[in-house]
């Protein structure tokens, strides 16, 4: 089985200066968990919604929310992404995506074509979906 077997194809990606209220509601809009973050159209990097929860102030939309913590939401995606992130093509075997994501403990890798451009991603949930016991 090969990547491309189980990869989610329909990829929402973020431009790098999308800004983190925007990125957040894609986020929860959706039910996604990891954003790709393009340059002109080639992966540039990968937000998580927990880098979302790490850098946004806890006091937003609360009572004590103070201009340090709307602040926090002025920051670009490309402030945050974790860049040059593990990827993998279309026709990687399974078994060499699952080796990665464990060796260095992340929950899911962008596929690219030889241009960069991301052509899907798989997550540790796609894993699972697809797994024969």
């Amino acid at each position: 089985m090969k990547a491309q077997d189980i990869m989610s194809r329909n990829v929402i990606c973020v431009d790098m200066d999308m800004r983190l209220p925007e990125v957040r509601e894609l986020l929860e809009k959706n039910g996604f968990h990891h954003l790709p973050v393009t340059d002109q159209g080639k992966l540039a990097g990968i937000i998580s919604d927990r880098d979302i929860l790490r850098i946004i102030s806890p006091f937003i939309d609360s009572v004590s929310e103070q201009e340090r913590d709307i602040d926090t939401l002025n920051r670009a995606a490309h402030q945050i992404m974790t860049r040059q992130p593990i990827t993998v093509k279309a026709n990687t075997p399974i078994a060499e995506v699952v080796t990665w994501m464990q060796r260095v403990d992340i929950s899911c890798v962008p596929v690219v074509d030889d241009e960069d451009n991301v052509v899907g991603i798989i997550s540790w949930r796609d894993l699972i979906n697809h797994a024969t016991f």
